[in-house]
């Protein structure tokens, strides 16, 4: 059986697919991909189902070396790639020698990149979902030097296309702008409007659990106050994509490891695209909020 052995698997790789749903009552959220769209896209490009895995690269400095021929195809993050010493394009569908060395090389715009293989990476699956949740632990390790990834069939045929030149994963905006719809406790809020005033930065303690956002200390942008008494909420479902604000007034945007309950008030919903760029966003990185 072909497959990937990780000579070096960069600040930090896992695998990823589209999630494991339906056992949110159990406590267990969906997790997969963080850029869902780019995951796809990469998937597209080598011929896989939607639902292959695929590995899931933030920063870059992924190494790994081919046993058999493969076909490979990276997208989300713009990060230089190499296969053989030799460079290749961005989001484009690339025949792998048996042997030769694939490298992921630090990420110049956006975080996460997404390296597939056709046929997909074939871990054991935990639930009906390869992918590896940060926040419960549930699903393969995260990968390491020395892994060996195999890789499995998973495919719908040879791809129709083998370049996605609307591959979006990475944003070089000075402001990325994030779209919202209403949140269920959004009348928690002193001033509903105050999340879309101003601009924010993101905060270095962001992972694949969400985005933390806070107020840039050179401007005068006001904070986020939440009405008496509406500090906390009885705990309930969040979805992905959620614009939690806890008592800081620094509101976090969940991502795909995302808790299933919060007792917190939701005061918007990123679209599924916005949450996509979300899941891009480096720390520093300048976001404005947009009903």
């Amino acid at each position: 059986m072909s497959a990937l052995v990780v000579a070096d698997p960069g600040p930090f790789t896992t695998v990823q697919d589209l999630g494991r749903r339906g056992y949110a009552h159990l406590g267990v959220t969906q997790s997969g991909a963080a850029d869902r769209g780019s995951a796809a896209t990469a998937n597209r490009l080598v011929g896989n189902h939607s639902r292959a895995a695929v590995l899931e690269v933030t920063v870059g400095g992924l190494r790994a070396v081919a046993e058999g021929t493969l076909t490979v195809a990276v997208t989300g993050a713009r990060c230089p790639v190499t296969v053989a010493g030799t460079p290749v394009g961005h989001a484009s569908t690339v025949v792998v020698p048996d042997g030769a060395l694939i490298e992921v090389g630090t990420a110049v715009s956006g975080l996460r990149a997404y390296l597939a293989v056709r046929g997909g990476i074939e871990v054991p699956p935990v639930l009906g979902s390869r992918s590896t949740d940060t926040l419960s632990g549930i699903g393969p390790d995260v990968v390491a030097a020395g892994a060996r990834l195999p890789i499995g069939t998973d495919t719908v045929g040879w791809p129709s296309e083998t370049m996605a030149f609307g591959d979006i994963g990475s944003d070089d905006d000075e402001v990325v702008v994030l779209r919202s719809v209403r949140g269920p406790r959004d009348d928690a809020l002193l001033d509903p409007a105050a999340p879309t005033i101003g601009d924010w930065l993101v905060d270095h303690r962001s992972d694949r659990v969400g985005v933390r956002l806070e107020r840039d200390p050179d401007r005068r942008d006001p904070p986020l106050e939440l009405r008496p008494g509406r500090d906390e909420v009885p705990s309930e479902g969040v979805a992905l994509g959620s614009v939690q604000v806890p008592p800081s007034g620094q509101p976090v945007l969940f991502l795909a490891d995302h808790p299933v309950t919060g007792g917190y008030p939701v005061v918007a919903v990123l679209t599924a695209d916005s949450t996509d760029r979300a899941a891009q966003l480096v720390p520093g990185q300048r976001v404005r909020l947009r009903t």
